[in-house]
């Protein structure tokens, strides 16, 4: 749960360039992907609170959540296609424009004069799925279910940061001289999102991305709970507490194990 007071959180200081591109590629995936009463339910977060039974809330919690998961795992699963079939020494001009759009929004760097392998390798390390309980788990631990001020008055349910006066919410506590704030979105989607790319292109979760790429190469199934649980072990750096953050993830998604669907 995120509680400012007791820990801050090394977070991925480029939020507001994700605004900036995430207007663009992602949320046109989003309208062409998306339910219309999808998107409609989506922009207001449910009053967990209100929900007394625990397990009744941890279920409402989950069924609500997962299908933004899902649909954020799908447009990664796009992008990732998109990179295999690449013939690296043959790209058209418009597979060269979308590589380019794709190496921008993940932060790796193309040559000047075209792309190449070790460019590629570092897009297919960074666009890769993200396992639902792994998602769902640390955003019912730094959003406490659902019902902390985050996530009601800002949509963050992952304990985002931004650095821009006014980008989000003040904690109550912020130390003196700090300048952070709790970003804030405009959908429980967008915040969704903002997780994605936070782990998928921040250096301090490239241990989870090599973690990640190897059970890929091992042929393990990436939403699979048992590799949710070993991806934990590469977000030492989400939280100061470090292994006992780690450990408290893996604790939560061992007992909640009546939830996972994979």
């Amino acid at each position: 749960m995120l509680n400012p007071s007791q820990s801050t959180f090394l977070k991925v200081t480029a939020v507001a360039a994700f605004v900036a591109f995430s207007a663009v590629g992602p949320y046109v995936f989003y309208r062409d992907h998306q339910p219309k009463e999808q998107v409609q339910a989506i922009e207001s977060l449910p009053d967990f609170a209100a929900i007394q039974n625990v397990a009744e809330k941890k279920r409402a919690f989950f069924d609500y959540l997962r299908p933004m998961v899902e649909l954020e795992n799908q447009r990664v699963l796009e992008e990732r296609s998109f990179l295999e079939s690449l013939d690296i020494a043959n790209l058209s001009e418009k597979q060269n424009v979308r590589l380019d759009k794709l190496a921008s929004r993940y932060n790796v760097t193309l040559s000047a004069e075209e792309a190449n392998e070790d460019s590629l390798n570092e897009l297919m390390l960074r666009v890769n799925v993200l396992p639902e309980a792994l998602v769902m788990i640390q955003a019912a631990n730094e959003s406490a279910w659902g019902t902390s001020r985050f996530a009601r008055q800002a949509n963050n349910l992952f304990g985002q940061w931004c650095y821009t006066p006014g980008c989000g919410v003040v904690p109550l506590e912020r130390n003196q001289g700090a300048f952070h704030e709790v970003a804030k979105f405009s959908s429980v989607q967008d915040s969704v999102h903002g997780y994605f790319m936070n782990v998928n292109r921040n250096r301090a979760y490239r241990e989870l991305r090599e973690i990640r790429a190897t059970l890929d190469m091992q042929g393990r199934d990436l939403q699979s709970v048992s590799v949710a649980t070993e991806l934990t072990n590469g977000l030492l750096s989400y939280s100061e507490r470090g292994q006992d953050y780690v450990d408290d993830l893996q604790a939560m998604i061992r007992h909640n194990a009546e939830f996972w669907t994979n």
